[in-house]
């Protein structure tokens, strides 16, 4: 359906104050799940992206990379482990697990952001000890599976300010020598609260905080971080959403302005979130 030349002056109206709102702000953004797996809506998160540092936000993208890491796992004949969702991680595992992420997964992401118009610089933990982990200390042992201890943000800053865009592989750097497989909306949540910055959005599978999970319009649009336990209570918040909540409440908690989970199969949904009255997904405040 063509658009008239009226109507997309009004879409550009409409999105004027938001572009005001957001220019100079820093929004982290987590990218995984399905919009990762389809070219069709990596491109639409990618041109998304170009487009929110075209009109002056200083975006920071954190991606994971598991579908990519299965892949190469199967290919060397090693079987994928998990344990309470996250991946068990030996030593052949994460060797594997930083050269897909920190590699092929990483460096393809910056060729899209640069073959859409936008520039993008690859990062990983490692690079100026900007994640530093522990070893994540679990009932069951999970090997290189880390909890990040410090970040160092000085490298992100400088590429920011230099008009590029981070894109981040979320592995670290022990303290002896030790790489550390790191959960990415884990990742997002302590870079967001390290930047201070305005937003948090990580990107899922589903529409965002269900009031019941067999029907995607029971949709909560919005939260207060003190409610969550009441909502964990009633069963509202369970399964695998308890830790992508516990990231943002850990997130606005630490002075980021609002935290969002957004639906990642909805193409341009970091667009219609950021430019338009309604918003879509989750908020937490």
């Amino acid at each position: 359906m063509k658009m008239d030349n009226s109507k997309r002056a009004e879409v550009l109206i409409q999105a004027m104050p938001y572009i005001q709102k957001w220019y100079g702000q820093t929004i982290v953004v987590k990218y995984g799940g399905n919009a990762m797996k389809s070219e069709e809506l990596k491109e639409a998160v990618m041109s998304d992206i170009v487009l929110m540092q075209l009109v002056g936000i200083n975006v920071v993208l954190v991606h994971g990379g598991g579908p990519e890491i299965n892949q190469m796992l199967d290919k060397t004949g090693k079987v994928s482990e998990f344990k309470n969702g996250l991946r068990v991680t030996d030593k052949e595992t994460i060797d594997i697990v930083q050269q897909v992420l920190a590699g092929k997964v990483n460096k393809s992401l910056v060729q899209h952001l640069s073959t859409s118009g936008g520039r993008a610089i690859g990062l990983c933990g490692l690079d100026g000890k900007m994640l530093m982990a522990k070893k994540l200390s679990t009932a069951d042992d999970l090997g290189f599976v880390g909890e990040i201890d410090r970040v160092n943000p000085m490298i992100i800053r400088d590429s920011l300010k230099n008009g590029y865009i981070p894109v981040i592989s979320t592995i670290a750097g022990g303290y002896n020598g030790e790489v550390y497989n790191i959960n990415a909306d884990l990742a997002a949540a302590k870079i967001a609260s390290k930047l201070g910055a305005r937003k948090l959005i990580l990107m899922t599978d589903i529409r965002g905080l269900l009031r019941d999970v067999e029907d995607e319009d029971s949709l909560i649009s919005v939260v207060s971080i003190n409610d969550v336990p009441k909502l964990k209570k009633e069963g509202i918040i369970s399964g695998g959403m308890i830790p992508k909540i516990d990231c943002c409440v850990d997130a606005v908690k630490s002075g980021v302005g609002r935290a969002h989970i957004l639906d990642g199969r909805l193409k341009h949904s970091l667009l219609l979130e950021l430019f338009s009255d309604e918003g879509i997904g989750t908020m937490f405040y």
